[in-house]
């Protein structure tokens, strides 16, 4: 995957490198096995979703969410 600000290459079985230019939208990307478990507990806890759980063209599903700290976190899981 390149989107011009991150690239990722990966070697199966599940080794995978991200390199990053920038990401103005997540300071922090967290990969779980199951992003639809994970999100509404992020938003019961009062975290604001800053990008809403979203099939993405590379591969991945995820959701941005704001902590009420004001931590942004990208939390993904491949689809």
């Amino acid at each position: 995957m390149d989107c011009g600000w991150i690239v990722t290459v990966v070697d199966p079985p599940g080794v995978q490198l991200s390199l990053m230019t920038h990401d103005a939208a997540a300071a922090v990307s967290v990969q779980v096995d199951d992003v639809d478990a994970a999100y509404a507990p992020a938003v019961t806890a009062g975290a604001e979703v800053v990008h809403p759980l979203t099939d993405e063209p590379w591969g991945v599903r995820r959701f941005v969410a704001r902590d009420p700290d004001g931590q942004v976190v990208n939390v993904l899981g491949h689809a």
